[in-house]
């Protein structure tokens, strides 16, 4: 760990993406480092409704929402965890393709509090959802240090 920071190492990354949920709905967190954080989805085509091929907006929200949260939890001493208390996402176009990145960024921090940005794009760069989030920081004793 380096400060005392959860890092999101090769083996970190691989245990967070085999948890059911993730699994289930194709979210793969690629990176997440120092307030950034980058993740994939390809979705399940179960859960494209209510148009076959297209990801219901509560699948983005939850890939957006994840990605956020990781941004958070990069910037974190160990020990600690965060819990969305607010959030809003815009739908800018029709989420049409196989797979999406989602890029997001903290904008401001407390000490029990972080601000958060992210982008949803296509796989030809199209933006689909754009928001932001406030995420409560807790304290947690669950061992992130794999």
């Amino acid at each position: 760990m380096r400060d005392n920071l959860v890092e999101f190492t090769e083996t970190f990354l691989t245990w967070l993406n085999a948890n059911s949920l993730y699994k289930t709905v194709g979210i793969n967190v690629e990176a997440a480092s120092r307030g950034t954080a980058r993740a994939r989805m390809e979705p399940n085509l179960a859960l494209c409704w209510p148009f076959a091929g297209q990801p219901h907006g509560g699948i983005l929200f939850a890939f957006m929402d994840t990605t956020m949260a990781c941004a958070v939890l990069s910037e974190r001493e160990l020990g600690f965890n965060c819990s969305t208390i607010n959030s809003d996402i815009q739908y800018t176009a029709p989420a049409k393709g196989k797979r999406f990145t989602c890029e997001a960024h903290t904008t401001h921090k407390t000490g029990r509090m972080s601000f958060v940005r992210a982008e949803i794009y296509d796989e030809e760069g199209t933006l689909m959802a754009t928001g932001q989030a406030t995420f409560r920081i807790v304290k947690d004793d669950f061992a992130w240090d794999m």
